[in-house]
């Protein structure tokens, strides 16, 4: 059992701030000890001078890019010279389920030192005869080591149709999961999500779908950033959402991440549809691909969440940074967002759009996922909403302590569950950087 006494704010929810103590018994979070039970394994952090919040939970990463970051000719260019810029940096590397672990551990250890505590992994790299089953065990098995929530999506990005879902459907079968594709300890989810129209046609949608309704998994995929609609127009003389509505993908059960080119009639569309949307600044701004109207969006009843993106654009895995982004950035395509909407974003709405109610918050039985930041010190001096001081003032911030279902993995700002530098030395080693 945990408690956390004296804490200046708690950020329950999107809506809901309140000072005091929160609790948490058996991975959940409770208003009060169990009738009958005495406390006598109680772990106590004094949160005094801190603000906790729930963990963040990043719905949109590619994770096996934390080995690929800031490479020459990947910056500032066009999607054209992107792709084979970083496709001749996997081939160089050799993406197996070695590669596969070291860039996982890289990538959730600096997500849980920033606070995130589920990473949704869109992994779209399957070399030819790659070993699919053992690169989706490597990344949940570094997961697990760390303590981190995981949904790992099998992806797909110009794959063979066919080769693409019967490695998906023997993914579901190898991956401990429960009939809606989540594990019984509610740490692993998979799902399935082509990279997108400009990447995937109708074949690869549609037997991946099918694989998702067999297995109860969720659906993702990416849209209408700049490169989406304009390979779309070129090669369908449409637009991307027509032809995800006309494949069956605009549906409650899938998420879209991006969306930074969509028109008003396209947002009606789908609101309609009960999708889901996720932010990703931090890729869009620096590839070129424009802001996506959130508060649009949100407006129109579209659960939005935030994500990081990988480290081909996005060199960073700190969601709390993207938040901070994604909150300066608002105001360029509309109404300005508001610190602790953002802050829903990146907990509740990130959550709700992998399915997880139990994520995302800290009402009673929610996961005991929890974020404690110090705003004591300089940096948060003066500072009059101490909530909304986590996006304006200390850019970087780190959490002091971070907890996924009950259990501390950072303490004092240090992972407990591995040694960062070890991390780093495999990196190196693998990669040579």
């Amino acid at each position: 059992m945990l408690s956390l006494t004296g804490a200046e704010a708690i950020l329950v929810d999107p809506r809901t701030v309140r000072g005091g103590d929160l609790h948490v018994a058996r991975g959940v979070v409770v208003d009060a000890w169990p009738a009958g039970t005495a406390p006598v394994d109680l772990t106590t952090i004094d949160a005094s001078g801190c603000v906790v919040t729930a963990g963040l939970v990043n719905a949109h990463h590619h994770l096996l890019q934390s080995a690929f970051r800031t490479l020459p000719g990947t910056r500032s260019v066009p999607m054209a010279q992107w792709l084979p810029t970083m496709a001749a940096a996997y081939g160089e590397a050799v993406v197996d389920p070695g590669l596969a672990s070291i860039a996982a551990r890289v990538g959730l250890a600096e997500g849980l030192l920033s606070g995130v505590t589920t990473v949704a992994d869109h992994h779209l790299t399957w070399p030819a005869g790659a070993d699919s089953v053992g690169i989706a065990r490597a990344t949940a098995d570094a997961a697990r080591d760390l303590g981190a929530r995981l949904a790992f999506v099998r992806g797909a990005a110009r794959d063979d149709p066919e080769e693409a879902a019967t490695s998906a459907e023997a993914i579901a079968g190898a991956l401990p999961l429960g009939a809606t594709g989540v594990s019984a300890d509610g740490m692993l989810q998979l799902a399935v999500g082509p990279a997108g129209v400009h990447s995937d046609g109708e074949a690869t949608f549609r037997l991946l779908g099918e694989v998702a309704a067999r297995h109860g998994l969720r659906r993702r995929t990416q849209a209408n950033e700049q490169v989406d609609v304009a390979v779309s127009l070129e090669r369908y003389g449409r637009r991307p959402l027509e032809l995800l509505d006309e494949w069956g993908w605009l549906a409650p059960d899938v998420t879209l991440a991006h969306l930074c080119g969509v028109t008003d009639d396209e947002i009606a569309r789908l609101a309609a549809s009960g999708i889901t949307a996720t932010h990703a600044p931090g890729c869009d701004v620096v590839m070129g691909w424009g802001v996506a109207p959130v508060a649009a969006l949100r407006d129109a009843g579209i659960v939005v969440g935030l994500g990081t993106s990988g480290g081909g654009s996005n060199d960073a895995g700190h969601l709390l940074a993207d938040a901070r982004l994604a909150m300066q950035v608002s105001g360029l395509v509309g109404p300005a967002l508001a610190a602790q909407d953002v802050l829903g974003m990146a907990t509740e709405g990130s959550a709700l759009g992998l399915g997880r109610a139990e994520l995302g918050h800290l009402r009673p039985g929610a996961a005991a996922d929890l974020c404690v930041w110090d705003v004591s010190g300089v940096a948060d001096a003066g500072v009059a909403d101490p909530v909304a001081g986590l996006l304006w003032a200390s850019p970087g911030r780190r959490p002091r302590h971070v907890i996924v279902a009950g259990r501390v993995v950072v303490r004092d700002y240090e992972l407990v569950t591995a040694d960062d530098r070890e991390l780093v030395a495999a990196m190196r080693a693998r990669v040579g950087r």
